[in-house]
């Protein structure tokens, strides 16, 4: 089982986000056979800002590519071959400021690319990364499940739809900052949830 592993929180293995995924990665590896982790640190490793010269890069022919185009392209197409390898993704995803990461909103986009990750068809968009399963950890300070304030996990869905992933697991753990009774129980309903999607069998894949 190939697993692309994402930590997008600022705090790299000290975000709660990040623990959280480690511990699933814990329980993944234990019920699995041969799994192989590609691990993308964003604190560690920052996904550049996808701007107009990455556009630019994307959009110009091989041969007039200039070597800093080159080197975009490049970053760009590992991305989405990790991408495209794993079976399963792991994103720790902490909520800032109502949103997901800025790194993970450019990661996104430097995987979104039309014949490669998705195609326009006479019947509309076509998702060409759909035989996987993407779970996501996501740690807030507050309570936003279910209310319209949560603008993360909607668009998220959206885009991984969009790529034609639809088996989406969202794990999460709120209130981490509304006293130590709270986040302790979030921690806790986090971990029985990761404890119950890897009882052997049960892993979505």
């Amino acid at each position: 089982m190939n697993i692309l592993h994402i930590e997008s929180s600022l705090f790299a293995e000290n975000g709660v986000s990040s623990q959280l995924s480690n511990q699933l990665l814990a329980r993944l590896k234990a019920t699995a056979n041969n799994t192989h982790i590609i691990k993308k640190s964003f604190a560690e490793q920052p996904v550049p800002h996808f701007d107009g010269k990455a556009l630019q890069a994307l959009m110009q022919a091989p041969e007039e590519q200039t070597p800093e185009q080159q080197q975009i392209v490049a970053y760009a197409d590992q991305q989405i071959a990790d991408a495209k390898a794993a079976d399963l993704w792991v994103i720790g995803l902490p909520m800032y400021n109502f949103g997901v990461p800025s790194m993970l909103k450019a990661w996104f986009d430097f995987i979104a690319r039309a014949g490669v990750t998705f195609r326009y068809t006479d019947q509309g968009p076509e998702g060409l990364l759909g035989d996987k399963t993407v779970y996501l950890l996501a740690t807030r300070g507050g309570q936003y499940k279910d209310s319209p304030a949560d603008s993360q996990i909607p668009f998220i869905k959206t885009f991984l739809n969009f790529l034609g992933i639809t088996s989406i697991e969202v794990i999460y753990a709120e209130g981490l900052n509304m006293g130590e009774p709270t986040k302790t129980r979030a921690l806790s309903e986090a971990s029985a949830h990761i404890n119950q999607l890897t009882q052997g069998s049960s892993i979505a894949l």
